[in-house]
C-alpha cells in the first residue's frame, strides 16, 4: 500500500442559496476558485443537488410524502408526546428515518426529496468537473442518517461518482501478521462524516473538498453508493424487534386458533 499524506479538509464558501436548474458544477467551480487539485474529493450535501434537480414536491402533510417515498416499514415508534418515527426502506434502498424526505429551508407548503439517482447526479457532477478543470476529482454527495444501537447522526454516502466506496482490505495482514478476512472499510462513509465536521448542519456550505486520498479517486465507471446497501437477503434486522415480536404473536396465536 502506497504512503498516504495527511487528510485535509476544507469548505467552500460563497455558494449561495440553489434554486431548481442551478449548475451546481459552475457554482462549485467558481466556489473552488483554483484552489483543486488532482486526487480531490468533493462532498456535497444531498439538499443542494435535491434543489438543482427541482425535486420539490408539495405536501401540506410531510407524512404523506413519506409514505409515498416509502417501500417498507422496518419500524414504527409513537413518542409520549405523540410523535412518531417511521424507520423506513425507500425506494433508493436505503434504510432511514422519513424516508429522506426534508422539510427544513422548503418552500411553504413543500418538502424536498432526496435525489432521484445520487450516484449518477455524482457522476455528473464529477464528470462535469474533470471536464471544466482538467482536473481528475471525485464527487461524494452526502446525507444525514441515523445509526442501528447508536444515538446521533453521522454524513453517509448516497451517491458516489469516480470515487472508491469500499477499501478492501481483504486478503492482506494486520500489523501483527494476522490475515485479514473481514475487513472492507466503507471510506465513502468515513469522507462524508469528516466532511461534515467542517461544513456544519446550519452554515449554508454545503459543498467540502477532502484532500489527501488521491487513491480512493478513479474512473467513473466505478461502483455508486448504492453498492453500498446491504442486500436484504444479508440483512439480519429487517424489522424492529417490537415488530419481529408482534408478527410472531399473531403467528403463533392463529396456528393455535386453527
Amino acid at each position: 500500500m502506497p504512503p498516504r499524506t495527511a487528510l485535509t479538509v476544507w469548505p467552500l464558501e460563497g455558494i449561495p442559496e440553489i434554486e431548481a436548474g442551478a449548475d451546481l458544477v459552475d457554482l462549485i467551480a467558481r466556489a473552488a476558485a483554483g484552489d483543486l487539485a488532482d486526487g480531490d474529493i468533493l462532498v456535497v450535501t444531498s439538499k443542494i443537488v435535491s434543489k438543482a434537480e427541482g425535486r420539490f414536491v408539495t405536501a401540506d402533510d410531510r407524512e404523506d410524502a413519506i409514505t409515498a417515498e416509502t417501500v417498507r416499514v422496518v419500524a414504527s415508534r409513537t413518542s409520549p408526546t405523540g410523535f412518531t418515527t417511521r424507520i423506513v426502506e425507500n425506494r433508493l434502498g436505503m434504510v432511514s428515518a422519513a424516508a429522506g424526505v426534508d422539510a427544513s429551508n422548503t418552500p411553504e407548503g413543500t418538502v424536498l426529496l432526496l435525489p432521484l439517482d445520487p450516484d449518477a447526479s455524482a457522476r455528473a457532477i464529477a464528470a462535469g468537473l474533470r471536464e471544466r478543470l482538467g482536473l481528475r476529482v471525485g464527487v461524494i454527495v452526502s446525507d444525514t442518517l441515523g445509526r442501528a444501537w447508536r444515538e446521533g447522526q453521522t454524513d453517509h454516502a448516497i451517491g458516489a461518482g469516480g470515487v472508491q466506496v469500499f477499501e478492501d482490505l481483504r486478503g492482506g495482514t494486520d500489523a501483527e501478521g494476522r490475515p485479514l478476512v473481514v475487513t472492507m472499510p466503507c471510506v465513502a462513509d468515513e469522507l462524508a462524516a469528516a466532511a461534515d465536521l467542517v461544513k456544519g448542519k446550519a452554515s449554508r456550505r454545503p459543498v467540502a473538498v477532502v484532500r489527501g486520498r488521491g487513491d480512493l479517486v478513479g474512473g467513473l465507471d466505478l461502483p455508486g453508493a448504492r453498492s453500498i446497501v446491504r442486500p436484504l437477503e444479508r440483512d439480519m434486522f429487517r424489522v424492529g424487534a417490537d415488530e419481529a415480536y408482534a408478527a410472531g404473536f399473531a403467528a403463533g396465536a392463529a396456528s393455535v386458533s386453527g
